[in-house]
């Protein structure tokens, strides 16, 4: 019986402001290592036996971002599904299941989040076979995490009677939802209790079978918006009506605490962390002897217990403690250690007053490479453009503004109106306002140039498109 593994791409990690951003959430950043939080998810399936290539599911602002990730540690997945809009992941395992079905009838599921970090991914793989094996049996198995502390910020699982095996399994006596102080402490010197971590093994057969049984609705739409999608080269697109009808409802509510199947493996040194905010990173960062994680450009003097994450400049702290600070190229936070959670109210401020630095960096990814933000006044703009080797941007035009394209690495192959040209390093041209236009890197290394723009409008929305490899073309 193969497993199917689902990686859950959802999310805006509003904790991790100002690295984690709605157009660029934490399962994207590389926050504790070489590869980000999704290459490290999809990585960690090479250690589980029997397993097929991951289902992903993300959202279609965030497709090329994904799939260039997963491209880039090698790991091909059997399909990436766009969801038209967000609707927890109640509805997006149901689609899971519904696709894994169409490729096995006995296909078991592995539901995984991509913005957890796992120490311990030869204890995970034991887990995840323990849990198989479980699950074969038409249960819906959980992962639950042994507590170390009475931690506030997750739900808990209680669990009932034994189920056997190698790793500890147990029928699951109920959930619980994140509990207060008092509470939590409870749990830790009770025992029983076991940190709810997201993770899950079923079978799709089991999994629609119950969702039929207690969230018909959520299994309808589901089947429409599966049944009605369209493969647009790597991509699964659900159909938009039949899905945003779908409950936005989590797996858990949908399913898991109302199915008298449901079943936990429990798991104690995983080195499992939901990084639900910076003090979550800083405990799992290495630190200096005064308990002190300083990344990046830093220099401190008569500090303890700071996390201290310098992106792009020099960051110098003198005689504070207990304290966040986070540099990126067009924010910095400062909190202290125990208001971290709080950061997703600077979010909400931002999102308020229309601000940009709660969606996008400075530097935004496209499916052809990326731009950045180097200087901006009234009336001109200008970015640092990086084109991939053998990409294109669309054929397009501008309504309100012309550019100035200078070749600093790199050949660029321009399309100016009825002129094509090849630009090679150092020269430049000029495009007026209303020519159509089409910028490509035929070489075999990234193009990098600058481009100054000038009009009466500079936003990212004066674009019309005419071809697009990317399918960004609107229909007519």
């Amino acid at each position: 019986m193969k497993i199917y593994p689902v990686i859950l791409c959802g999310g805006s990690g509003t904790r991790l402001w100002p690295m984690s951003r709605g157009g660029y959430p934490k399962q994207y950043l590389r926050l504790t290592g070489e590869n980000t939080l999704v290459q490290q998810t999809a990585l960690r399936l090479n250690g589980v036996s029997n397993v097929a290539a991951p289902i992903v599911i993300t959202n279609a602002e965030q497709r090329f971002l994904v799939a260039e990730q997963l491209r880039g540690v090698q790991v091909a997945p059997s399909s990436i599904v766009l969801e038209p809009v967000g609707r927890n992941t109640g509805p997006a395992v149901a689609v899971a299941a519904l696709l894994a079905r169409q490729q096995s009838d006995d296909a078991l599921l592995m539901v995984l989040p991509s913005d957890h970090v796992i120490m311990d991914e030869e204890r995970f793989a034991s887990l995840a076979t323990s849990a198989a094996s479980i699950a074969r049996d038409n249960y819906l198995v959980t992962f639950g995490i042994e507590p170390t502390e009475p931690h506030t910020g997750y739900g808990y699982i209680r669990g009932g009677a034994s189920l056997g095996g190698n790793d500890a399994a147990y029928q699951v006596e109920r959930f619980v939802e994140k509990p207060d102080s008092a509470t939590a402490q409870r749990f830790l010197q009770e025992s029983g209790y076991y940190w709810n971590s997201g993770m899950f093994m079923l079978k799709a057969s089991a999994y629609l079978e119950e969702l039929g049984r207690h969230e018909p609705a959520i299994l309808t739409q589901a089947e429409l918006a599966v049944q009605a999608a369209k493969r647009d080269a790597d991509f699964v697109r659900l159909d938009a009506a039949a899905f945003a009808e779908c409950p936005n409802v989590s797996i858990d509510y949908a399913v898991m605490e109302k199915t008298e199947r449901a079943a936990v493996v429990t798991a104690a040194g995983l080195g499992w962390n939901d990084i639900g905010s910076w003090t979550a990173l800083a405990e799992i960062a290495p630190t200096d002897d005064k308990g002190n994680a300083l990344i990046g450009d830093v220099l401190a003097e008569d500090v303890s217990n700071i996390y201290v994450r310098a992106e792009h400049r020099m960051v110098a702290l003198v005689g504070v403690e207990d304290l966040v600070v986070v540099e990126t190229a067009d924010a910095v936070l400062v909190a202290h250690r125990d208001r971290a959670q709080d950061v997703k109210r600077i979010v909400e401020q931002l999102n308020q007053s229309g601000r940009h630095e709660s969606v996008t960096h400075r530097k935004v990814f496209r499916p052809w490479g990326s731009y950045e933000g180097i200087d901006q006044g009234d009336r001109f703009q200008v970015k640092r453009i990086i084109v991939n080797p053998g990409s294109s941007l669309s054929l397009q035009m501008h309504h309100h503004r012309a550019e100035h394209w200078i070749v600093v690495r790199g050949t660029a192959k321009v399309f100016n109106g009825d002129n094509e040209m090849l630009l090679s390093e150092n020269q430049s041209t000029y495009i007026p306002l209303g020519v159509t236009h089409r910028l490509e890197n035929p070489g075999k290394i990234p193009l990098e140039l600058i481009e100054v723009q000038s009009g009466s409008y500079l936003g990212e929305d004066d674009i019309v498109r005419f071809e697009d490899v990317y399918g960004r073309v609107p229909v007519r």
